[in-house]
């Protein structure tokens, strides 16, 4: 089982959260794309590596109750956001006169779809305000009347439909409602976009029997609540939508067009995306009726919020201060917030489990997938010195990434012609399961949100990344299997136990270590490190390109995180004027260091470079001769090269790499031990270093292209020692295990996870 060749993915899964503690019961949600009966088997994950130069692939049966054959099921993906509203009085229904207006900010209008209304695509029956062809179009049962000129992408409309049944006349009102800020074309851009286009027609009005749905339409009668079938998704914004019982006047629909008082006679409802916003952002899925009959909303899928909305003027650029121009919310096709698929085996985590690094391993035939998820110590305790912290984060972040198929410049990143696995092209192939934050959407804009209740491709082991290496999750894996081979005891626990717990959590170990990437890091994460270092804590950096984009645990769901890519930084995108704020907690986002929480203030490190074609080796440094860090390298002579060597790209500097900077804070006691040489054309400087580019910026001449290892003390007589490179811990399984890498992991943990004091620097 273990040395199987990786097949095409006909059986995957998710489980329901990613870190569960003894006594607590974790689900695992399993689709079949072909039927029969599948084995499952919880196995501990040891090494997720198959390069053969390693140790290979490692794992460990785990004797469960769970263990066994279960039937196999399609479960299907319903990705694509939307809010359903519930009219369980039919006070939606509206077979007579009716309005549908809405400011609209179409992204993909060549799309066909709906924008709101209560109808059902499998009958046809209802009503709904479309875009087909380009075209606003209203829909009364099979009859329709559409726009006579096109929508232009990216800017807002007033958009109206009406129908009077009494005179049998449908019309559709198109405005443009443009300023110098909120649309992509200038007001005074001369286009054909005002449109007022009416016609008789014989309509037949049925009640469909749906809900009301606002960016999507209802495949059929009935309702499922959030599990609703709905279809014809709209791509971008919307902004305040209503419904009224009669047909206005355009005279009326002009008004609502500038801004006016939309409590005309008849409104039946009116939902104010701005309504919920307030100190701590806008987080939840309520959708708010202020039209006086209580038709509340539910978002489905996580559109964002927190957007400019038809009359941003860029006076306020952060939504929590001025909410009335924030109030659109972007919905996309591709959305997806939870697969919402039926549980298939549930686990209680035994009290005898030992906190690791564990998967559910499904096989169906010659498939297999591994559902990872982290075993914790019982809550509030510690069962070993060492803890693990687990960058799920930074897992999310990358979850199904698309880069390499998407980026242009992808492989000139790399430097060399990209490896794509099967896991890749079924991921291409299949991108309902959801995007990374390093994606865009289906309409150009960017991911903001990422999940882990969906199947993520590349965070499994023996899964193999564009550079031809492991990357995150497995890359991780070399940590875990070397904690294995040297018989450290250690607990694992994951960022969101961070977020949750702060420094109570890092308080129980002497030592906390990081994982390779650790990229993605809220405000109460960097807070907790802080407090735990300043009070004698000891933290391991063992990555690079760490604590770098500001990030958000959704308050209301804990499976999702939030990322918004400002104006700085290595970014796959960029967020629009006036959206750089998170609506999960209503803080900026972009970079730490942006909001001037550089992680070498924390680390003594920071990002300065990134090259994927080969890695290198750490030549010593003068202060690796002070005695007080003489138990870092001992056993080590004075001219070696530490790590020049390794799995990831055959040396332990590389891939990405942080360095010393005092001028960004790394704290003027610390030790620089080590540093790379060497590295290619391939490792360009930063980007949001540069203020003006020109030749030799990369690590044939750029003397700040280089990985640093760093060690210092803090004032609570902790310590910090840095690695600064995403390919070290690649490196510790050399000549089975014995390596300068992995004795340089050994003197270090072991001084760190012991009572001793360390040597102070401050002196």
């Amino acid at each position: 089982m273990a040395d199987q060749a990786l097949r095409p993915a006909t059986i995957h899964g998710y489980a329901d959260r990613l870190s569960v503690a003894p006594g607590e019961t974790i689900e695992f949600k399993v689709s079949c794309e072909e039927p029969g009966t599948y084995r499952a088997d919880l196995v501990r994950l040891i090494h997720g590596d198959t390069n053969p130069a390693g140790p290979g692939f490692r794992e460990e049966e785990i004797a469960s109750s769970v263990n066994g054959s279960y039937e196999g099921r399609n479960q299907p993906v319903a990705s694509g956001s939307h809010v359903i509203v519930e009219d369980e009085d039919g006070a939606l229904a509206l077979t007579g006169a009716f309005t549908l207006h809405a400011f609209v900010f179409p992204t993909t209008p060549g799309k066909e779809q709906t924008i709101l209304g209560r109808r059902s695509a499998e009958s046809g029956a209802g009503y709904a305000l479309t875009i087909e062809g380009s075209r606003l179009t209203l829909h009364i049962g099979d009859a329709s009347v559409s726009a006579d000129v096109p929508l232009w992408a990216s800017c807002w409309y007033s958009v109206a439909g009406t129908y009077d049944p009494a005179t049998g006349r449908a019309t559709v009102y198109q405005e443009p409602v443009r300023n110098s800020y909120n649309s992509l074309l200038s007001p005074m851009v001369a286009i054909p976009e005002r449109a007022r286009v009416s016609a008789e027609i014989a309509a037949v009005q049925r009640d469909a029997g749906t809900p009301f749905v606002i960016a999507a339409c209802a495949s059929a009668a009935g309702s499922d609540g959030l599990r609703t079938a709905v279809q014809d998704h709209y791509n971008g914004k919307i902004d305040a939508p209503k419904l009224y019982s009669r047909a206005l006047s355009d005279s009326e629909l002009d008004l609502l067009s500038g801004g006016g008082d939309p409590r005309a006679h008849g409104l039946v409802a009116h939902w104010d995306f701005s309504i919920g916003i307030g100190p701590r952002g806008v987080p939840g899925d309520h959708i708010a009726d202020v039209g006086g009959s209580g038709h509340a909303g539910t978002c489905v899928n996580q559109p964002a919020r927190g957007m400019t909305g038809w009359n941003w003027d860029c006076s306020e650029e952060c939504y929590r201060h001025a909410p009335e121009l924030y109030g659109a919310i972007h919905f996309h096709d591709d959305d997806l917030d939870d697969c919402r698929w039926d549980t298939d085996v549930a686990l209680e985590i035994p009290a005898d489990l030992p906190s690791d690094v564990y998967a559910l391993r499904v096989v169906l035939g010659e498939a297999e997938d591994h559902i990872p998820f982290f075993v914790l110590p019982p809550r509030g305790t510690a069962t070993a010195d060492i803890l693990f912290l687990v960058p799920t984060a930074s897992y999310l972040a990358y979850a199904n990434d698309h880069i390499v198929h998407d980026v242009p410049v992808a492989q000139s990143i790399l430097g060399h012609t990209s490896v794509l696995s099967e896991q890749d092209f079924y991921t291409y192939g299949n991108l309902d399961i959801g995007l990374s934050t390093y994606d865009v959407h289906s309409d150009g804009y960017g991911v903001c949100f990422s999940s882990s209740r969906r199947p993520i491709v590349n965070m499994r082991p023996k899964y193999r990344h564009a550079t031809g290496s492991v990357w995150q999750f497995p890359a991780d894996l070399h940590l875990v299997d070397w904690l294995h081979a040297e018989g450290y005891d250690y607990d694992v626990a994951t960022d969101l136990e961070l977020h949750r717990e702060g420094a109570d959590l890092l308080r129980r170990y002497r030592v906390v270590m990081t994982g390779s990437h650790p990229e993605y890091y809220s405000e109460r994460m960097l807070d907790a490190w802080q407090d735990y270092l300043g009070e004698g804590g000891r933290g391991m950096y063992l990555g690079s390109n760490g604590f770098y984009w500001v990030t958000t645990w959704h308050p209301e769901k804990p499976w999702m995180i939030e990322v918004r890519k400002c104006e700085s930084g290595s970014r796959a995108w960029q967020a629009k004027p006036g959206e750089y704020y998170h609506a999960t907690t209503g803080e900026r986002g972009g970079l730490w260091r942006s909001r001037a929480r550089a992680p070498q203030k924390l680390f003594g490190t920071g990002f300065t470079s990134e090259g994927f074609d080969h890695s290198v080796g750490y030549h010593q440094m003068p202060d690796a001769r002070d005695p007080r860090a003489a138990f870092m390298l001992e056993g080590i002579g004075p001219d070696e090269v530490i790590g020049d060597f390794g799995l990831a790209g055959g040396g332990a500097a590389g891939y990405e790499i942080d360095r010393y900077d005092l001028a960004l804070g790394t704290p003027p006691n610390s030790l620089l031990l080590a540093t790379s040489l060497e590295h290619s054309v391939n490792y360009p400087h930063v980007c949001e270093e540069i203020m003006f580019n020109y030749p030799g910026l990369d690590g044939t001449n750029d003397f700040m292209v280089r990985a640093d290892l760093v060690y210092f003390t803090t004032r609570g007589g902790g310590g910090v020692f840095s690695t600064s490179s995403i390919a070290w811990c690649g490196s510790l399984s050399h000549n089975d295990y014995r390596n300068n890498v992995s004795q340089v992991m050994r003197n270090v943990l072991d001084r760190f996870a012991s009572p001793e004091p360390l040597p102070a620097l401050d002196e």
